[in-house]
């Protein structure tokens, strides 16, 4: 391992049907990288040749096999300089004739190995088969380098599979498009594995597309250390493995915290046939009737103080109900019971019987963290979901965060719930720092995720605007949410997420509830979020089927969900 490791993102705009002109600039590039000190150096994918290809035979004048001659030029290079590179590129198998889009990490002894592009966009199935070496890591005198290609890190398992394979360091390559970037997805992936992540992007327009740019350098916490806009260039930054290897995600280890036993549903494929008839088999738990509601969250510092909890939760609820319409609302982590000391109350005690009055009397569902008591004195971190008719479900925190540990015990079981606003699921705060929670909570149909939160850390990053161009309606402008962890999770997930999170400055609590959509790439957003201020805000969420037997809308057909590659996760469940 070196440490500190200086590494190099090259952006750079390929030119359809001229791959020797491709080939050569790259290489000029990727050796004025390594010239500067780049000891791994990252270009953008199918960066040799171009992307937007018709069909088979269109590109086949452009595969080569790997090792080929375009990787023994790139070899070259990294015998010179004692460097490492990725580069992409359409990639023939001599043994079945197939072709892939291919990453190919490249060292001073030529080809380290390759990963095939595994979650395949709209465009590879018109040339490409979806890739079938899984997803490796591979150890190098550097550090340990894992490889994955633009769509596969839409999806929560495939960078998790690095990630517990140990990766320093993965290298994502991409033809990345249609918002502005550092793409939120890469953050996220960076930051939910406490990974580096080396992101290079082409940009320009190919074929009517317009490509993004954003090529960067993003640390294990998210942050953005070094980035291009627009244009071909190099970017540098040094790396830290240690940084990586701690494993922490907002300040917890999360790969120690795993609980595997429970993800079973991720080596299922829910989603590949019509939801309305998977759901419905045998007329078991078929999913509920959707319609359009009104959702809210709220956030507020609780406090010691059960009746002063209380009386908030209830002035917050009746607030978001008569201004905004909310017919649920949503309230952070022990909202009644307050964080300062377990103060423990029973499902079936007063607290909660107070919440469901209060639902009673202002016709609303209203969800609630507090500190349980079992009947055997047991503690637990809990959420309750109570309406009209009273209780609907509660939920016990399954994956605790260090300050749980002191006082509560796991819960054993997920939390869905069947409800007239469709399908729900409950989480609480440190749950969602873990992309397997959300991928079962969608597996398992649910059209809304309640998180509900005590979360100090990063979960939100602005960005000051691209000069890239993109098609009305997507923005490019600055903003102070271009990411949030939990838009991220809704968008992964095809659902929709209302997180409310404390707001206490003092402690460290920021706040940035929200009620999110279940498309990333829908603009403008359909969402809503609170900044610095106690208070509510309220969404539309659309659970409807729009009347057709075969579902149109996106939370419930779930592309994101469909679109997984199963038979590649088992090891998240080991």
């Amino acid at each position: 391992m070196t440490t500190p490791l200086k590494v190099a993102t090259v952006q750079f705009e390929p030119t359809m049907f001229e791959k020797e002109r491709n080939i050569a600039r790259l290489l000029d590039m990727v050796a004025e990288a390594a010239a500067a000190g780049a000891k791994l150096i990252v270009t953008p994918e199918m960066g040799t040749t171009g992307y937007c290809w018709f069909d088979r035979e269109e590109v086949a004048p452009f595969v080569e096999p790997i090792p080929g001659p375009t990787t023994e030029r790139f070899a070259a290079v990294a015998r010179a300089h004692g460097s490492y590179i990725v580069i992409g590129m359409p990639e023939v198998d001599p043994a079945t004739n197939l072709y892939y889009n291919a990453a190919v990490l490249i060292g001073p002894e030529g080809v380290v190995g390759t990963h095939r592009k595994t979650h395949p966009y709209i465009s590879e199935p018109k040339w490409s088969a979806p890739g079938d070496l899984g997803h490796q890591v591979f150890d190098t005198p550097i550090g340990r380098i894992a490889m994955l290609v633009c769509m596969d890190i839409h999806f929560v398992e495939t960078a998790r599979l690095a990630g517990l394979g140990g990766a320093d360091i993965i290298c994502h390559i991409s033809n990345w498009l249609a918002e502005r970037t550092p793409a939120p997805y890469w953050i996220t992936r960076a930051a939910e594995n406490s990974c580096y992540l080396i992101e290079a992007n082409r940009w320009g327009l190919e074929r009517t597309v317009q490509f993004s740019g954003g090529s960067c350098v993003i640390g294990p916490d998210g942050a953005i250390e070094a980035v291009i806009d627009a244009g071909d260039g190099i970017a540098f930054a040094e790396l830290d493995l240690q940084r990586a290897r701690a494993r922490r995600v907002l300040g917890e280890k999360v790969f120690e915290q795993r609980r595997p036993e429970l993800y079973m549903e991720l080596a299922t494929s829910t989603y590949s046939w019509n939801p309305l008839d998977f759901f419905g088999l045998y007329g078991h738990r078929p999913l509920p009737p959707g319609r359009r509601s009104r959702i809210a969250v709220a956030q507020f510092a609780p406090t010691g103080d059960v009746a002063a909890n209380l009386a908030r939760i209830e002035q917050l609820a009746v607030q978001a109900s008569r201004e905004d319409g909310a017919e649920l609302v949503v309230f952070p982590e022990r909202a009644i019971t307050g964080l300062d000391a377990p103060n423990a109350q029973r499902l079936d005690g007063p607290a909660v019987a107070r919440l469901v009055a209060l639902a009673t009397r202002h016709r609303l569902h209203i969800a609630a963290g507090l500190a349980e008591e079992d009947r055997d004195g047991t503690l637990y971190n809990s959420a309750v979901l109570v309406g009209p008719q009273g209780v609907v479900g509660s939920y016990r925190k399954l994956h605790l965060d260090a300050s749980d540990h002191n006082w509560a015990k796991p819960g054993d079981r997920w939390g869905v719930f069947d409800t007239g606003f469709g399908r729900i699921g409950l989480l609480i705060g440190h749950d969602a720092a873990f992309p397997e929670a959300g991928r079962v909570l969608a597996l398992r149909g649910c059209d809304l995720v309640l998180c509900l939160a005590a979360l100090r850390g990063p979960l939100v990053a602005a960005h000051a605007g691209s000069k890239v161009p993109q098609d009305y309606p997507i923005p490019t402008g600055a903003t102070a949410h271009h990411w949030h962890l939990m838009r991220t999770r809704a968008g992964e997930n095809n659902l929709y997420l209302a997180f409310a999170n404390i707001l206490d400055e003092a402690a460290g609590y920021k706040g940035k509830s929200g009620v999110f959509g279940p498309d990333t790439f829908a603009f403008p957003r359909r969402e809503a979020i609170l900044d610095g201020e106690e208070g509510s805000v309220t969404a539309e969420m659309d659970t409807t089927n729009l009347d057709t037997r075969y579902p149109t809308n996106v939370v419930r057909r779930k592309d994101l969900v469909a679109m997984r590659h199963p038979h590649h996760y088992r090891p998240l469940i080991a």
